[in-house]
């Protein structure tokens, strides 16, 4: 079997209204698909992070930089397709776009993989420690409105995520360190005192400013405190982690085993939240879950895209081991954000329909038993908004 072409597929779409989060506002929604075809008829799909133009330039790094690469090379030889590329682009970027482009075509392998295997991608990885995993949903993004609307809305949206049956939800912040706190209160009276809420920042704070709104989030009981300073500032996630009782998660911004390696010795998360669609691929990715589990860092999937994101998530977090393993083990969830979003809801075939799964299942979604990523884009849909 060879490798015969390389697709990017970047959709886009209008969003129904404008949403943000601590660096931006935006309007239109996109999507970065890979199609990996193959000289037997077998195509794999995987997915890149990046949004905007961001996607557009991953695009060109797919096509024009990794395809000439790769064409002709055997796909189930993607751990050697992995290096090669790694190794050729590492001059040009050990992280940033070329990860994110490298991401893609590496789960586009692996879903030809369990495509050729008649199994699913979590069978590859050595099987299910759970056939389903419980969600959390995620909204209350930001507006152009008046701190008093932004109050009011985050209590009503928490309280409604609650109630579509998510065992958790969580809440953006970046209005300001004090009224980001009177957010996080509205959100606690929103959900009330038994459930919980967890806060992300998206790296908006000096560590002064994170250390103010942790120890808000501490007396709120929030269960983590997500991304509250930069990615380079190592020593404020380890300064912050010491000093506050919520859980500091982060890593979404994080590449490769070795950016992965320098965070962990760092001792300064409690949560890791790699992005698999960012750092490397499936590939890359096992090899960054085995570093958190070998520093005993529990692992919270970053989740953001379109559906083939979603299902690549399930898939690995079927296979995640417990950590530290036992009769109650922590268990991980899966993120979902309850935003409109047409390219996880409609791009399938055979669409997932993960909110009402959530709902009729006391929070939790099934994993996809097909093989491969167990799903399929609809190529009309594909066609309908590809910008390319």
């Amino acid at each position: 079997m060879k490798i015969t072409k390389v697709i990017s597929h970047v959709l886009k779409c209008d969003m129904p209204q404008e949403l943000g989060y601590s660096q931006q506002f935006y309007t239109r929604r996109t999507a970065h698909i890979v199609e990996v075809q193959t000289d037997e008829g077998v195509t794999g799909w995987g997915e890149c992070f990046g949004p905007g133009n961001v996607a557009r330039a991953n695009k060109a790094i797919v096509e024009s930089v990794i395809q000439p690469m790769i064409l002709g090379a055997d796909p189930m030889d993607r751990d050697v397709i992995w290096h090669n590329v790694y190794n050729l682009l590492r001059d040009h970027g050990q992280k940033g776009m070329p990860l994110q482009s490298l991401s893609g075509v590496d789960i586009a392998l692996w879903d030809i993989a369990g495509k050729v295997a008649g199994l699913p991608i979590h069978k590859l990885i050595g099987g299910a420690h759970r056939t389903r995993v419980k969600a959390y949903g995620y909204g209350m993004m930001l507006k152009r409105e008046s701190l008093e609307d932004h109050l009011a809305r985050f209590k009503d949206e928490a309280a409604k995520i609650r109630d579509m049956g998510f065992v958790a939800t969580k809440m953006k912040l970046g209005l300001g360190p004090k009224q980001d706190v009177k957010l996080a209160q509205a959100v606690r009276a929103g959900v009330g005192g038994d459930f919980k809420f967890m806060a992300d920042a998206n790296h908006c704070y000096t560590t002064s400013d994170a250390f103010y709104v942790g120890r808000a989030l501490d007396e709120l009981d929030a269960y983590w405190f997500e991304e509250p300073v930069a990615p380079e500032d190592h020593d404020g996630y380890r300064e912050l982690r010491a000093g506050l009782n919520v859980n500091i998660s982060g890593g979404e911004a994080e590449f490769n085993r070795w950016g992965w390696r320098a965070i962990l010795e760092n001792r300064g998360l409690d949560i890791a939240q790699p992005e698999v669609c960012a750092l490397g691929g499936i590939s890359e990715y096992l090899r960054v879950l085995a570093l958190c589990h070998a520093h005993f860092t529990p692992v919270i999937n970053h989740v953001w895209g379109s559906a083939i994101a979603v299902a690549t998530n399930l898939q690995l977090l079927a296979a995640m081991p417990a950590l530290p393993g036992g009769l109650n083990p922590w268990e991980p969830l899966l993120e979902f954000d309850t935003t409109e979003n047409i390219f996880r809801d409609n791009l399938l075939t055979e669409p997932m329909a993960i909110q009402q799964q959530v709902k009729a299942s006391a929070g939790f979604v099934a994993v996809p038993n097909g093989p491969g990523l167990g799903v399929e884009p609809d190529i009309d849909f594909l066609n309908k908004y590809s910008v390319n």
